[in-house]
């Protein structure tokens, strides 16, 4: 998704939680700093051009739905833990990092891309993490782009799986693990699977 379509969205979304676009901008300049060059933007394409792809949300459910995973694994944060407990190694991560834990760095060193996202509220945990993984790194942003920093549309961990699986042109996107109507969240992130229906349906997927 070009960033002049996503915007009206994005600028929606800051106005509903109150957040501050120069926060996210910040963060999207120190995660560049951090990522030091590394840009395995070409490793994270070949993994989902063409191919079936699975998003993995952290819901409660994902469990439960784990024998619907096909194709490339995508994982939404703490998903990713809840995959290797059960010997199934993610592709990639998308992570704000907010759940991030030392498997992590474990599945980094494996080889997992760690699609790493930028915004106002998750800086002390990017300069905490991002030096501690080893292995191939993509940086996001849900402001506008910054080079070898990449904006694919969506904005909570889940979403912006999907949004990225989309936008990278995958054969089919399938999508276990998500649950939209959760009502024992916080009001914060009722907001957040509120967001997340109305982006995906944007793109033509309705959960």
């Amino acid at each position: 998704m070009r960033f002049a379509d996503w915007e009206p969205h994005y600028t929606a979304i800051l106005e509903y939680f109150g957040f501050e676009r120069e926060a996210d901008e910040a963060a999207a300049r120190l995660l560049a700093d951090l990522a030091d060059g590394r840009d395995d933007l070409g490793l994270l394409e070949s993994l989902i051009r063409d191919r079936t792809v699975t998003v993995c949300g952290n819901a409660p459910c994902l469990a439960e739905e784990l024998d619907r995973v096909e194709g490339t694994v995508l994982a939404a944060d703490a998903a990713a833990e809840v995959l290797v407990d059960h010997g199934i190694r993610p592709d990639a991560v998308f992570t704000d990092l907010d759940g991030a834990t030392d498997v992590f760095v474990d599945l980094s060193r494996q080889g997992t891309v760690m699609v790493v996202h930028a915004h106002g509220d998750n800086v002390p945990l990017l300069r905490h993490w991002v030096p501690l993984l080893p292995g191939p790194l993509v940086a996001t942003t849900q402001a506008a782009p910054l080079p070898h920093v990449h904006n694919f549309g969506g904005f909570s961990d889940g979403d912006r799986a999907v949004f990225a699986a989309d936008e990278i042109g995958a054969a089919r996107v399938r999508i276990i693990g998500f649950d939209l109507a959760d009502r024992n969240v916080d009001p914060v992130k009722r907001g957040k699977l509120f967001w997340a229906g109305e982006l995906l349906r944007l793109i033509g997927y309705d959960i």
